[in-house]
């Protein structure tokens, strides 16, 4: 009870308790002091330094093993990736062949087109000579029909005043025979 006591005692508890976490302190301290001495005792001859030196091997091989395997991912992740690389470069390369195709069938067409242009023009230039050509003959025969008509009028004017018939027929045959050479050269 006296004990019982004592503890009721705050100064004394505290105290108590300062103790007592103390002595866990250096409980802790001893048995990490211990630990010390057992690993700078270690031998490899010992019961735990077998243990120690077996689990040591273990882990250096398992090491190794994941090092390959993260070497030999590797090297399958690269293969993957330059495969998918080779398989683009070809479909490119493919396509860049098809658009050159493509390109060379466009600039024949292209140069056809234009040559064809070239020659319509010509075409177009010779029909526009020919139309002017045309305009300049068409423009002659009414001069000539024109001249003609005046011909005609006058001679059948004389013809009707009684004029001399072989002066009528001397004009009107010289026109009939232009007429009849324009005819033909039409």
């Amino acid at each position: 009870m006296q004990a019982r006591s004592l503890l009721l005692d705050p100064a004394i508890h505290e105290e108590f308790t300062r103790l007592k976490n103390l002595m866990e302190e250096k409980d802790k301290k001893v048995k990490e002091l211990q630990d010390n001495i057992n690993a700078v005792s270690f031998t490899s001859q010992s019961k735990m330094g077998k243990m120690i030196m077996a689990k040591c091997r273990t882990l250096q091989e398992e090491n190794e093993e994941i090092g390959n395997q993260a070497n030999e991912g590797k090297i399958h992740e690269l293969g993957m990736k330059l495969a998918l690389q080779k398989s683009q470069n070809a479909e490119l390369r493919s396509q860049f062949e098809g658009l050159f195709k493509q390109m060379d069938k466009l600039a024949s067409d292209v140069d056809r087109s234009n040559e064809l242009a070239v020659i319509m023009q010509e075409k177009l230039e010779e029909k526009e000579n020919e139309i002017q050509r045309l305009k300049h003959d068409m423009e002659k025969n009414s001069v000539v029909e024109e001249e003609q008509t005046t011909v005609l009028a006058a001679a059948a004017t004389d013809i009707v005043d009684g004029g001399d018939d072989d002066a009528n027929v001397d004009e009107v045959t010289p026109i009939k025979v232009k007429i009849e050479s324009e005819s033909q050269l039409d």
